[in-house]
């Protein structure tokens, strides 16, 4: 069991059946009335977020998720087949449970699935990936230096804000946890 003084950012648990893991976190001491911890929490599952407050005497059970390195190998009628590197076991992920991993998501790429209670709930992927770039506006020749972007569409469909001098073909790095350009590759 945690005690809720010892929530930190990232941190799984399980309420009523449900997999949450804390976003933030704050250990709150008034000047009147006990201390208690404020939390902002997102279910695993649903990508609901919440507000919640405990008393810092309160437990909660730990959430083990288990984690395991997968190749992604095809989609067929909305089903994402992703295959076990070390048993070969192939599993099938609905596009709801990949949600906007889907805007980053490549044929042959390694993620991480995890899954609670033997139930897939999703995936993680590198904190970047490397995109290519199929549709954007020509560059304009000394129209570089202003700081100005544009949107050009990746390969998985993905449309992202870039620079300027970016143009078809070019290889882009995209943070996947806020699905915004980093550079060009």
């Amino acid at each position: 069991m945690i005690s809720s003084t010892d929530f930190r950012t990232g941190l799984t648990i399980e309420i009523d059946n449900a997999v949450w893991q804390i976003v933030e976190f704050q250990h709150v001491k008034p000047g009147k009335g006990a201390a208690f911890v404020r939390t902002k929490m997102k279910n695993v599952v649903t990508g609901a977020v919440i507000e919640r407050t405990f008393n810092p005497n309160e437990k909660m059970p730990p959430a083990h998720l288990e984690t395991r390195k997968m190749q992604y190998l095809y989609e067929s009628d909305g089903m994402y087949t992703f295959m076990d590197q070390e048993t070969f076991e192939q599993e099938e992920i609905s596009k709801e449970q990949l949600g906007d991993a889907l805007n980053y998501l490549l044929e042959e790429m390694e993620v991480a699935v995890q899954s609670f209670k033997g139930k897939i709930i999703g995936i993680s992927l590198p904190n970047s990936v490397v995109l290519e770039v199929t549709e954007c506006e020509p560059s304009v020749k000394g129209n570089t230096a202003t700081g100005a972007t544009k949107m050009a569409t990746v390969q998985t469909g993905y449309e992202v804000r870039v620079p300027l001098f970016v143009n078809e073909g070019d290889k882009l790095r995209i943070d996947t946890r806020t699905g915004a350009y980093i550079e060009r590759a």
